[in-house]
């Protein structure tokens, strides 16, 4: 019987006063708590399991708020988001949900969050995202090979939304939509992506405290060395080596027989 393990935790880092990341596995969520362990869960592969993180907008009020408040609406629905329409939708939804709270709070006015997640069910793997938390994937050395990629097959599957990069940069601190973030209200434009499920192929979701001072090379690196959770502790590891600059949260997901 197949089923899906997820290796997942949360850390302020190092520079930051709180954690303003929240996560949501499944029914479970996380969120502005910090573990320094991953925390790892396993589900049956059957129903449209998601797998996502949000990244509350620093220097903006309550970001912690907004970025909870997406995941745990996610977790509510989870379970019928069982297409790119219904994954789209969800996101819209949890735009309208973030600007009707500030709406009725001063204190939340500009509050938002990025997100960036999959949803996994037992065909097929959507991938989704706002703003520039990512996702990868990894295959497996055969898949990869098959596909020409070589040995780094590594790659970002999730759509940045920031400005093209100047030359010698590799991150921008602009990020063109997120989830809330302005005075009125604002649409997005989700990225919502499809792809057949792939047993030997692993996941990333994760912040940008851990994409943005980790380079792409040395998260492959540490995903090909290790498994699941301890995977996940040396890329926390390595965020925090780096400096730890911001909120890292993190999580691989797997799918096993």
């Amino acid at each position: 019987m197949a089923y899906i393990v997820v290796s997942a935790l949360s850390h302020t880092g190092l520079l930051r006063d709180r954690n303003e990341d929240s996560l949501v596995v499944g029914p479970w969520t996380l969120c502005s708590t910090v573990t320094e362990s991953p925390q790892t869960l396993l589900f049956p592969l059957g129903t449209p399991l998601v797998v996502a993180v949000a990244d509350g907008l620093g220097g903006h009020p309550a970001g912690e708020v907004a970025s909870a408040m997406v995941v745990r609406r996610l977790s509510r629905i989870g379970p019928d988001l069982d297409s790119e329409e219904a994954v789209r939708e969800a996101l819209e939804g949890c735009n309208r949900a973030v600007y009707a709270a500030a709406d009725d709070d001063p204190d939340l006015i500009m509050m938002g969050t990025t997100v960036a997640g999959v949803v996994l069910t037992p065909e097929t793997v959507f991938t989704f995202n706002v703003g520039d938390s990512r996702v990868y994937a990894l295959d497996g050395a055969g898949e990869a090979e098959e596909a020409g990629e070589g040995e780094q097959a590594l790659r970002e599957i999730s759509i940045d939304d920031n400005p093209p990069l100047a030359p010698g940069e590799r991150t921008t601190p602009v990020v063109t939509q997120t989830l809330g973030g302005t005075p009125d209200f604002s649409p997005v434009d989700p990225h919502v992506s499809s792809a057949p499920l792939s047993p030997g192929r692993r996941h990333l979701v994760c912040t940008d405290g851990l994409s943005d001072p980790v380079p792409d090379d040395e998260l492959d690196g540490v995903l090909r060395e290790h498994a699941d959770g301890r995977a996940a502790f040396e890329m926390w590891k390595a965020a925090m080596d780096a400096g730890g600059p911001d909120n890292i949260t993190l999580a691989v997901v797997r799918i096993g027989d």
